[in-house]
């Protein structure tokens, strides 16, 4: 399953962001970046948001997770 929060948070520590730079560019504050970090889901606006902004496509993890479970 995957946990998109530490994902995110892993991401964010690759390029070396603060969690204070990420709230404020999808508009949020500090503590509801943590909130994310410690969420295994997340609204697919506030994902896509965070995409753009890390210019990182977060939905590929999911993409793959149930690709594999889907025998076509």
């Amino acid at each position: 399953m995957v946990h998109i929060g530490q994902l995110i948070k892993q991401e964010l520590e690759r390029q070396e962001r603060s969690p204070l730079w990420l709230a404020k560019k999808i508009n949020c504050t500090r503590p509801n970046i943590y909130h994310i970090f410690n969420s295994p889901s997340i609204n697919t606006l506030i994902l896509l948001r965070i995409s753009i902004v890390l210019n990182y496509n977060f939905f590929e993890y999911y993409y793959d997770e149930y690709k594999t479970q889907i025998k076509m």
